[in-house]
């Protein structure tokens, strides 16, 4: 017995992990209790030295000592404040009359909402709780199918999760040992694909089943003009000038005068140059009274600016490299507070209820995250590592192989697990093997997680489903507006309206998969530097001074100038 124990206690120690967690302990314990239990067992069996568990509590420092993980609450009290500062009502109640004359309107209008929610908050429940309370009543008063009205929302709201500032990038970043700017900077283009996959499966479902999203009746469509149009035309002639603008400013000053910087940076300066330039049209045209603008379009343009604003302040000063992920959401923090001010919206029972739940969230991260360091340093401690590399990398295929069975292994887990748990159990186990076979850490992070994302999404247990399923209509109700019964909300209805987009965030993985330029286009690519084979030879009969000097440029030259300096601190 104790031969067989010896020989298989890795394996039968993520086996007995498994079981404790569907026999529905808590995580954070289950790691812990799991770590320890072995540990004791490694202890007996002679393949642990006792001196092994003295190292937890500097591993639990480590943790607490980790400036990566100060993002956590920052992001998450902004999304919070924004959230209840009604920011998302004011934001779907005008991009629903934008898109409202279309068909499936008011769809495309949470989908483009849900993004840049993403980009604000980056807490997938302030998202789909949101949403979920201001869009289902309205899209159900109008005849939406219900399955794509809820798949639509609880779609939209899981965008928080891959779109920066993500929660889950910040978590996945610290687990792969990665910086969480190059982790935002390699997701931002999946997530807006991503997005745009869920608009071309509504506009394909308006195509099939026309009935199923109807366009806004006329007089739904609030913000009209004098003339009685809806003002979108004089949004477009906006829309375009700043357009021009934008690419005249990247085509001139940038690619002429400053061809050294980064494609990122200069679609940050670009575009917010481009918004400053709407912003500064609108404003003249109502001070001024121009009339050049129509009611819609200075709507949209003052409704828009806010969140616009803040994503620059947060995505735009670490893209830039002023400030490290941490900092950007310190300034995230400020900001949000700040428009919750201006909106007078700021109260002390919204920061009080603000606080309680981000200091509750941080503490969940935080006691899963030191359940993980136990549990990891009795697995690594019995070479578990060991087993499971040798278990991986020896599949058929290579690198896709291992790809293929690794995704899928995540799409299953994640129907028990969601992406935190998934994060600090299956991630550290999975990294050092992509990393032997020569594939690129931030490339994989962001690729499990798009496949993390259906944690959210999968029937029965998806949280995003559990978050509207909170808030849609279990019972009969009355409409405020028209006085008729409305059916209630089934909870099939919302388990079969998320299917379809669980097979699109599939098909995103697969996309990344074939076309990998996707997530390391939007990286920076520079040429490695092994300092151990590194070698200055001094010629006979020079200056020793002087040859000190050039080969102090020609290594600093080598990493890169000063580029990874103090202002990135959060790089590795």
């Amino acid at each position: 017995m104790s031969a067989f124990l010896i020989a298989n206690i890795a394996p039968l120690m993520f086996a007995a992990l498994v079981v404790v967690l569907l026999l529905g302990y808590p995580v954070a314990f289950a790691l812990s209790a799991v770590g320890l239990g072995f540990g004791v067992l490694g202890i007996q069996l002679g393949l642990l030295e006792p001196a092994l568990l003295q190292a937890l509590p500097e591993r639990i420092w480590g943790v607490m000592s980790n400036d990566t993980l100060l993002a956590v609450p920052f992001f998450t009290f902004m999304g919070l404040i924004l959230e209840r500062s009604g920011m998302a009502e004011d934001l779907l109640d005008t991009i629903g009359q934008l898109f409202g004359p279309v068909r499936g309107g008011l769809a495309y209008a949470v989908i483009f909402v849900g993004a840049l929610l993403a980009a604000t908050t980056g807490v997938v429940a302030a998202s789909v709780i949101s949403m979920g309370l201001i869009s289902l009543p309205i899209m159900l008063r109008y005849g939406y199918d219900r399955r794509l009205a809820c798949g639509v929302i609880a779609a939209s709201g899981t965008l928080a999760q891959i779109i920066p500032p993500s929660l889950v990038l910040i978590i996945m970043a610290d687990q792969l040992g990665r910086s969480v700017g190059d982790m935002y900077a390699g997701a931002f283009l999946p997530g807006i694909m991503l997005a745009g996959l869920y608009a071309s499966y509504v506009l394909a479902t308006t195509l099939i089943k026309p009935q199923w999203a109807p366009a806004l009746p006329l007089d739904a469509r609030t913000i009209r003009e004098s003339d009685g149009s809806s003002g979108n035309r004089s949004l477009m002639v906006l829309a375009l000038i700043t357009g021009i603008i934008g690419a005249a400013f990247w085509m001139v000053y940038y690619s002429r005068y400053h061809p050294e910087i980064e494609t990122d940076e200069r679609i940050v300066v670009t575009t917010s140059l481009a918004v400053a330039a709407a912003f500064f049209a609108a404003v003249a045209n109502k001070l001024l009274k121009l009339n050049l603008l129509s009611a819609m379009a200075e709507r949209v343009t003052f409704v828009l600016i806010p969140p616009l604003g803040l994503i620059f302040l947060v995505l735009g000063t670490i893209f830039l490299g002023v400030a490290t992920p941490t900092e950007g959401g310190a300034m995230g923090a400020t900001g949000a507070l700040a428009m919750a001010l201006a909106r007078r919206r700021l109260s002390l029972p919204l920061l009080k209820q603000a606080m309680n739940v981000t200091a509750k969230l941080s503490t969940f991260v935080v006691f899963i995250l030191i359940g993980a360091r136990v549990f990891s340093l009795t697995f690594y401690g019995v070479n578990g590592h060991v087993w499971v590399e040798h278990l991986l990398s020896g599949l058929p295929g290579g690198q896709v192989g291992f790809l293929i069975v690794v995704n899928i292994l995540i799409f299953v887990l994640a129907f028990f697990l969601d992406f935190f748990e998934l994060a600090f159990i299956v991630i550290p186990l999975l990294a050092p093997v992509a990393e032997k076979l020569g594939i690129d850490l931030i490339w994989f992070g962001v690729l499990l997680a798009v496949n993390m994302q259906t944690s959210f999404m999968h029937p029965p247990f998806g949280f995003a489903l559990f978050y509207l399923r909170s808030v849609a209509p279990a019972k009969e109700y009355p409409d405020r507006l028209t006085g008729r019964n409305t059916a209630p909300v089934t909870t099939g209805q919302i388990y079969w309206g998320a299917v379809p987009y669980v097979l699109i965030q599939m098909i995103m993985v697969g996309t990344i998969i074939a076309f990998p330029g996707i997530v390391s286009g939007g990286l920076e690519t520079k040429a490695k530097v092994d300092t151990r084979n590194i070698h200055i030879q001094v010629p006979a009969g020079s200056a020793p001074g002087k040859e000190l000097e050039d080969a102090a440029k020609a290594l600093e030259n080598a990493f890169g100038g000063t580029e990874a300096g103090p202002s990135q601190p959060d790089k590795k």
